[in-house]
C-alpha cells in the first residue's frame, strides 16, 4: 500500500451501515468535508483481511460513539464509482468501490459522539425521510430497504 500525503490509500472495499432505531427511526450524519451532504455511516476496511463486521463495528463506533447493538449483514452489496472529488484517497487507476450493506438495531435513546472530522452534525429520522435526505443514491436505497430487513 501506498502513501497519499502521509496517509496509506484507501482499500476500495467498504462498509454501509444504517443505524436504526427498532421503531425505523434512521441515524444520518452530515459530512463535514460536503456540508449539506447526508449519510449513514461508511467506511472502508483498513486492511484487505479485515472481516467486514469488524469494519462495520469499527466504523460505527469511530464515527458515532455507539458500541454494542445488533448488528446484521443484509447480504448486498454496491458497486460504484468513486466520485472523482474522492479519488485522491484511493491508489491511482482505482474508479470502483465494492461496498457491502449492514443494519444496526439500537435502543432508541443511543446517545451519539460525532467524530469532529469527519461529521458536523447528526438527525434521527423516519427511515423515509432519511432516505430522502441522503446524498448517495446506493445509501437512500439501503435506507428504503430498511423495513424488509428490520430485526
Amino acid at each position: 500500500m501506498q502513501e497519499n500525503e502521509n496517509k496509506p490509500y484507501k482499500i476500495p472495499e467498504s462498509v454501509l451501515v444504517v443505524i436504526h432505531t427498532p421503531d425505523l427511526q434512521v441515524l444520518l450524519l452530515e459530512r463535514a468535508d460536503k456540508p449539506g451532504y447526508w449519510q449513514s455511516v461508511t467506511g472502508s476496511k483498513d486492511s484487505i483481511d479485515e472481516p467486514l463486521v469488524e469494519t462495520a463495528r469499527r466504523e460505527v463506533f469511530e464515527e458515532t460513539g455507539i458500541e454494542g447493538g445488533e448488528l446484521v449483514d443484509w447480504q448486498l452489496a454496491n458497486h460504484y464509482e468513486i466520485y472523482p472529488v474522492w479519488r485522491h484517497r484511493y491508489a491511482p487507476g482505482v474508479t470502483h468501490n465494492l461496498e457491502h450493506v449492514f443494519g444496526l438495531t439500537v435502543p432508541e435513546a443511543s446517545a451519539v459522539r460525532l467524530a469532529p472530522r469527519e461529521h458536523l452534525q447528526y438527525r434521527w429520522l423516519p427511515w423515509a425521510e432519511a432516505a430522502d435526505l441522503c446524498f448517495s443514491p446506493s445509501n437512500a436505497e439501503a435506507v428504503l430497504q430498511l423495513p424488509r430487513f428490520r430485526s
